[in-house]
């Protein structure tokens, strides 16, 4: 993929919707996911869950309550969700910024572009990190996970979608950047495009289906400036 396609996805878009852990920071920079995974884990075996060979080592917690739902225990899923709420709450304060996820926002800002975070993170952790660095007047709206419906994260395009309803916005006027391959399915089955921020060697070959590749948020922060030349 070209700068073309970047430069032709980034003329359309009016609305830029963006991941949260990837495009705008790392959350989990000082308290790594896998330990927030095993926490989790321990919650489900206090709750006589038998875990599969597959969740036993899982190192991510969204995996870990994607499995939840798979249990048919409605107040267990709730426990793990506000769980999970709680760590991302507390890792917020200390995510790492993505470098040029500020810019990003700025720019988009500054453009006339609305930006939206729509993430499988809860949206108490989103908004903690955006109040943290000062970018909610920047941001609107937030969609987080739905609480207690994992089955309603992506690749599900049900929180792109009501990203876009919020914003009285054509799916055809938005583009979502994201770090995951959920990302760019969702993004598509909302009829959205795609952006993938291609930031861990190999991501590159798995976004074939994405609209336009980016390895740096720094290639987004110049698009904007090139497209208002």
């Amino acid at each position: 993929m070209s700068r073309a396609d970047l430069a032709a996805v980034v003329d359309r878009a009016r609305v830029v919707l963006l991941d949260f852990d990837g495009p705008v920071c790392n959350i989990f920079a000082q308290r790594p996911a896998s330990t927030v995974a095993h926490e989790l884990r321990r919650l489900l075996v206090d709750q006589g869950v038998t875990l599969p060979a597959d969740i036993l080592h899982e190192p991510d917690p969204l995996a870990v309550l994607r499995f939840t739902a798979t249990l048919g225990r409605p107040a267990v899923v709730r426990q793990v969700d506000e769980a999970l709420t709680r760590e991302e709450v507390a890792a917020a304060r200390t995510a790492e910024p993505t470098p040029y996820g500020r810019e990003v926002i700025v720019a988009a800002h500054q453009t006339g572009r609305r930006v939206a975070v729509v993430s499988n993170n809860s949206a108490d952790a989103v908004h903690a990190y955006l109040t943290g660095r000062r970018l909610t007047s920047y941001v609107h709206p937030v969609i987080g996970r739905a609480h207690a419906n994992p089955d309603r994260m992506k690749p599900n395009p049900a929180p792109v979608l009501d990203a876009v309803r919020e914003l009285h916005a054509d799916p055809r006027d938005c583009a979502l950047v994201g770090d995951s391959v959920s990302d760019i399915e969702a993004a598509h089955a909302a009829g959205v495009a795609a952006i993938g921020y291609a930031n861990k060697p190999g991501k590159r070959e798995r976004f074939a289906a994405a609209d336009a590749v980016i390895d740096s948020m720094a290639d987004l922060v110049a698009a904007f400036a090139v497209d208002e030349l």
